[in-house]
């Protein structure tokens, strides 16, 4: 384990961020990551996972601790189901394809997601219908102040949409290990009639798909419309997409009869922030050096150099543009630093 000073991020952020790191790490297993922590202060240091769900605006004047614990492991299976362990550090949809290589199902509509395993309980990543919830077993976390392992099921991590424990209570506290999924080992529940699975499965003249199939239609879906990170720069979605009450929507229908929209609840209504962003006239706008994905409004894009405070003043601008059309506020799903 080796401490470097004054590193360039850029390379560790998926949004291609240039700002520097007045200190650095590379952790590869869990003694160093107690050894760092015995020797810093929390308020010292910065946890870098995949680089995947944050835009940086500023230098990191502190000790940034990059996560790079390796390793997957089937911990137990039967005819129905497997527990799976996979270690913080591996990419998120290199993991998904193993599992499909397996022919373990359940994680099939989570491919191509950027980001780290062990960043995905975080916000309970979620894509064309299903969550990470759905098929979260535990996590096991290091506890920053008694330098303890500790393990959370899927109850203690209070999932909720984008949004677990790990982001309210326990955030700045804990640093999540390795994540334990139970997946199917046969007869499959498929997913596919969220968004375009099923127009692409027929496009692809598929009646009854596989697992793998149904992942193969989810990635050309993203590929059509999702810029690739090692291209252009981005974070995936910039934006939640708001969820609002009966009234509000009833308001929305006023003037947008149109309006696309998924109930949620008997009084709770979301509505698609991509399509909130691409009628206030965002979609493919660029600013300079940096701007709005041309196939996808909700993708906040850094096509050369941009500065983290230029990608975060125009989300701010959005967020401002769209309340003032439509009286409903858009949240960053991105940490920014």
């Amino acid at each position: 384990m080796q401490i470097l000073n004054n590193i360039s991020l850029k390379p560790y952020n998926t949004f291609g961020i240039d700002v520097n790191a007045k200190q650095f790490v590379s952790v590869k297993n869990i003694a160093d990551l107690k050894a760092v922590f015995s020797t810093n202060k929390i308020e010292d240091t910065f946890i870098l996972g995949g680089g995947s769900n944050m835009l940086l605006t500023k230098d990191v004047d502190k000790l940034v601790i990059h996560l790079d614990l390796k390793g997957k492991t089937i911990i137990s299976k039967t005819e129905t189901e497997v527990f799976i362990e996979s270690q913080a550090g591996e990419n998120w949809h290199e993991f998904v394809l193993w599992t499909l290589n397996q022919d373990f199902g359940g994680l099939e509509n989570l491919s191509l997601i950027p980001g780290n395993v062990g960043t995905s309980p975080i916000q309970n990543i979620g894509a064309y219908g299903i969550e990470l919830k759905d098929n979260f077993y535990a996590c096991s976390a290091l506890n920053l102040k008694t330098l303890e392992l500790e393990e959370f099921s899927n109850a203690d991590c209070k999932f909720g949409y984008r949004n677990s424990i790990f982001k309210q209570e326990a955030k700045g506290h804990y640093i999540i290990t390795s994540v334990v999924f139970k997946l199917s080992v046969k007869n499959h529940t498929l997913h596919t009639n969220y968004g375009a699975i099923t127009a692409q499965l027929e496009q692809n003249n598929i009646t009854q798909p596989t697992i793998q199939e149904v992942s193969n239609a989810v990635i050309a879906i993203r590929e059509s419309k999702l810029p690739n990170p090692k291209e252009i720069g981005n974070s995936g979605s910039f934006f939640k997409n708001p969820v609002i009450s009966n009234t509000a929507f009833s308001k929305l229908q006023e003037n947008f009869p149109n309006a696309p929209h998924y109930i949620i609840s008997d009084t709770e209504v979301k509505v698609p922030a991509g399509w909130l962003i691409e009628t206030a006239g965002f979609k493919g706008k660029t600013f300079g050096n940096y701007g709005v994905h041309k196939k996808q409004a909700l993708v906040l894009v850094n096509y050369s150099d941009a500065k983290g405070d230029d990608i975060l003043k125009l989300s701010k601008l959005i967020q401002n543009t769209i309340y003032r059309i439509f009286n409903i506020s858009i949240e960053a799903e991105v940490n920014i630093f």
